[in-house]
């Protein structure tokens, strides 16, 4: 709907159909040129630029950037050798005849012009800036991308969802606290002192009870909400598009998501291939050193602890010891090769070992000395080098090294141009240990229970039929009937079969080291739903601020969030979170003492 009162058209709806015709923009200065008795402004709007011609100087004086603009004027063809074919409108141009100023702007605190020529103009300031002036940062087109874009996905689900006869449910914000792996954000309850809701980290427990309420398939694109300490490219809220259904199994989900997941990128202009590609958990980890391997490129990692078996070398005499090939890194100068120890350390190893293989065979680095004749010789085969070629290893836990190793690989692509953000290789990874030690030090979840293992995923996700007589006998080595979706190494979503039976939810809990009585207290609620006949169900949730980013191509999910946080939660642009007045301490309950009360 391009007519309201105060235009009738958009600025692209402009074309040389017109020419001729009397039209109405309204919109934003994005830059003003004056010609010598002539000025032309840049006219913007949500859905891109016009040229518009202004023949009265005493008219165009007073515009400046950001100014809020009528313009009525003739449309008009552009004189021959004016064109701007960078630009949809770059045809045609609006001779003004009336411009009405609907509101001034100020100085900007950074430019957010679509036009500018200048590149050093042209580069936004730190995020803190934008994030502050966010109303000016989201003007940017490529931010108005975003949004738009973001807005497409969702609707793209909803119709392939609603098509598969799903139902759109909304549950409560707020809830009762229950651990799901991170730390609740807590509210006082001020009509019941000294009670307090939680704001729910995932609707997890709500989507089960609905399934137990026949409602058999049902989806929301979810507010959830996480108190973790501050990582890159997290929020302490967002968004999850979560989708549950009953009487299916993990290949009815995976078939399920995969449609929506199609649906979803063909927004962008994409096709994606279905049936996706699966992996196991543990060949991604052997193979990638990641539960969330980037499949745009190749280059695996190499196991080589049976090559290394006997060596002399100390540092290799290890639990695991592998390797990444770096294509090309006999030419790296000795001082990167330093600069990928620093980068090493940085994620927590103690360095990171190298050696070389020179043009003409010859082996070379700090570690080449330390090898046997035997190991030096049947080196470069084993790892599947090539002369000119350097090879990082890494030596020690499997799990910590394989980290680091893919750590390595993904760096190494990145160096080399291999990310394209255009490319989207995704996966199912499935598989997945149903339980994870607590003391892992690579691991930063909140440890479910109170017993040296907590849920790989989350306390309801039902042991694999080969493990579902006996997970509680053998927790390190017991399989769950869960799995994630990934795309370019990022973890789009995650799903699993619930247990629908209580006798199994007992011994999981019981794993967790989650008695009865803490049980009850902490989730009763559906334990008690359990005894009136629940149906098998399974379901999958997708991060929706992450499934926007990959799609739009951002380095951040910030770029695809209207209004995010930055560092530590906060918000720069309304300064939450922010002290509260003594009275409305009092007035929460924030300080109650039942004690106190019954004095």
């Amino acid at each position: 709907m391009s007519q309201t009162a105060y235009r009738t058209h958009h600025a692209t709806d402009v074309t040389e159909a017109l020419v001729g015709q009397k039209v109405t923009l309204a919109g934003w200065v994005d830059r003003r040129r004056d010609h010598g008795g002539v000025a032309f402004i840049d006219l913007r709007d949500n859905t891109g630029l016009v040229q518009v011609v202004i023949y009265d100087e005493e008219v165009a004086r007073p515009l400046r950037s950001e100014f809020v603009i009528q313009v009525t004027g003739e449309v008009r063809l552009r004189p021959d050798g004016n064109e701007n074919t960078h630009l949809a409108t770059g045809k045609i141009e609006v001779v003004a005849e009336n411009i009405e100023i609907l509101a001034k702007a100020d100085a900007l605190p950074f430019q957010v012009s679509t036009a500018l020529e200048n590149e050093s103009e042209n580069k936004l300031p730190g995020e803190d800036v934008r994030l502050k002036y966010r109303y000016l940062d989201l003007r940017r087109p490529s931010m108005q991308y975003n949004l738009k874009l973001r807005s497409d996905m969702a609707k793209a689900a909803r119709h392939a969802l609603e098509d598969m006869d799903f139902t759109e449910v909304e549950t409560p914000t707020f809830i009762k606290s229950t651990p799901e792996g991170a730390r609740d954000f807590l509210v006082p309850a001020r009509l019941v002192p000294g009670s307090w809701y939680a704001l729910p980290q995932s609707p997890q427990l709500l989507k089960q009870l609905l399934m137990v309420s026949g409602v058999e398939r049902y989806y929301q694109l979810a507010r959830c909400y996480r108190d973790e300490d501050f990582r890159a490219d997290r929020q302490p809220e967002f968004t999850q598009l979560d989708m549950e259904m009953s009487f299916v199994d993990q290949e009815d989900v995976m078939a399920m998501a995969e449609k929506v997941i199609a649906a979803i990128w063909k927004v962008a202009g994409y096709d994606v291939q279905l049936p996706l590609p699966r992996i196991s958990w543990q060949e991604a980890m052997d193979k990638y050193g990641s539960d969330k391997p980037d499949l745009r490129f190749g280059n695996p990692l190499v196991e080589l602890t049976d090559y290394f078996k006997n060596t002399p070398f100390r540092v290799f005499q290890a639990p695991y010891v592998g390797a990444v090939v770096f294509k090309g890194g006999a030419a790296t100068p000795r001082r990167q090769f330093d600069a990928w120890q620093e980068w090493a350390k940085q994620r927590g190893a103690k360095g990171l070992a190298y050696v070389v293989f020179a043009e003409d065979g010859e082996l070379k680095g700090p570690v080449a000395k330390n090898l046997s004749d035997e190991e030096r010789n049947g080196l470069r085969e084993a790892v599947g080098a090539e002369p000119g070629d350097a090879v990082f290893f890494a030596a020690g836990s499997r799990e910590s090294s394989q980290l680091l190793l893919g750590a390595v690989r993904v760096e190494l692509a990145r160096r080399e141009g291999l990310l394209d953000p255009k490319k989207f290789a995704f996966t199912w990874v499935v598989d997945f240990p149903l339980f994870k030690p607590t003391d892992d030090p690579d691991d930063d979840d909140v440890a479910v229970g109170h017993s040296k293992w907590t849920s790989m995923h989350h306390p309801f996700t039902m042991p694999s039929k080969d493990w579902i007589d006996k997970f509680d006998q053998d927790p390190e080595h017991a399989m769950s009937d869960s799995y994630d979706i990934v795309c370019n190494g990022e973890e789009m979503g995650g799903g699993s079969v619930r247990i629908h039976r209580d006798d199994i939810q007992d011994r999981v809990l019981n794993v967790l080291g989650i008695g009865k009585e803490e049980a009850e207290e902490k989730f009763g609620f559906l334990l008690e739903a359990f005894k009136y006949g629940a149906p098998p169900h399974a379901g999958i949730a997708l991060g929706w601020d992450r499934t926007v980013s990959i799609l739009a191509g951002t380095d951040t999910i910030r770029d695809v969030i209207a209004f995010p946080k930055a560092g530590g939660g906060r918000d720069p642009l309304t300064g939450a979170p922010a002290p509260i007045s003594d009275e409305q301490r009092a007035e929460t309950g924030v300080d109650y003492d039942p004690d106190e009360d019954e004095n």
